[in-house]
């Protein structure tokens, strides 16, 4: 069983900065890619940023020069530095990981539980 953790949600002022983290657990033999999505009350969930294993990354137009995706292979840890943080920023962040399962070489998609960034003066 594979198992993905956000962290560092929080409510912060309009220009404020936050630290999401998703760590990964379980029967992990590598992770392809990992992404981080964002969901607002009564919209469709929505690609934020992505990054491979080899570090390329990708960003929604909305948050590029603001957001900042990385990750830990050896701890398989993903952050997401949040910079100049807008209300419409407001929204569960959820964590997603394409994994490599150790049995078979079989992958799998996996999501976090999500945790709420609530930007707001």
């Amino acid at each position: 069983q594979v198992q993905l953790v956000e962290s560092g949600g929080g409510l912060v002022q309009p220009g404020g900065s936050l630290r999401l983290s998703c760590a990964a657990s379980g029967s992990i033999f590598s992770i392809y890619a990992m992404g981080w999505y964002r969901q607002a009350p009564g919209k469709q969930r929505e690609l934020v940023a992505g990054i491979t294993r080899i570090g390329s990354t990708n960003y929604a137009e909305s948050v590029k020069g603001r957001f900042t995706i990385s990750r830990d292979n050896a701890k398989n840890t993903m952050y997401l530095q949040m910079e100049s943080l807008k209300p419409e920023d407001t929204a569960v962040y959820y964590c997603n990981a394409l994994i490599q399962a150790p049995v078979g070489g079989s992958s799998l998609e996996a999501w976090g539980q999500g945790t709420l960034v609530t930007v707001s003066s």
